[in-house]
């Protein structure tokens, strides 16, 4: 496990990666994936598709998973610093409804990775943030399903400006009222 440090967090499955970053005067260089090093730590995904987005401070996006194509991802930011989240929906577990939050951001160059089974969500705390994440299936619009983002008695970091949610993410049901488990 050369060059990534791998932290299980209070949920099983999710952790904290945190990359070795080499760097000097001219700048850093850091992997910010290896196929060998995550399978040695026991985390076996194939990536199919990379994503990226844009938002500006308040925009909380989530919570989202999806029903029959659930993904497992491995998420970063490349600028600014986002609060991420991870919310357990296995059936069975014994974390059900509990979460896991991390401030990511490109300073610190840490990543969550966020097995299937999970909703996920972040809200930006900088002035900008770019966000990128890999999957391991695709996206698949009409399968979205998703997680009221005050719902599930997460800690959000408290900021000055007002939060911004897309209409969809307004509509997401409570925890209390979600009709759907994951059944891995």
């Amino acid at each position: 496990m050369g060059n990534f440090v791998f932290n299980k967090t209070a949920i099983e499955g999710v952790y904290v990666i945190e990359p070795k970053v080499f760097g000097d005067e001219r700048g850093y260089f850091m992997e910010t994936y290896s196929e060998v090093d995550f399978r040695e730590a026991g985390l076996d995904y194939t990536f199919v598709q990379d994503n990226q987005s844009s938002s500006r401070r308040g925009v909380l996006r989530g919570l989202h998973f999806q029903k029959e194509h659930p993904q497992a991802k491995l998420v970063r930011v490349l600028s600014g610093e986002v609060f991420d989240v991870a919310v357990d929906l296995r059936e069975g577990s014994p974390t059900y409804g509990e979460w896991v939050g991390e401030l990511l951001s490109a300073d610190n160059h840490k990543q969550l990775m966020i097995p299937r089974g999970f909703a996920h969500g972040f809200l930006v705390v900088s002035e900008t943030a770019e966000f990128a994440y890999k999957c391991d299936e695709f996206y698949h619009p009409e399968d979205e399903g998703g997680v009221m983002y005050d719902s599930c008695g997460i800690e959000w970091p408290e900021l000055e400006d007002e939060l911004i949610l897309s209409e969809k993410d307004l509509k997401h049901p409570k925890l209390a009222e979600l009709d759907f488990k994951f059944k891995l």
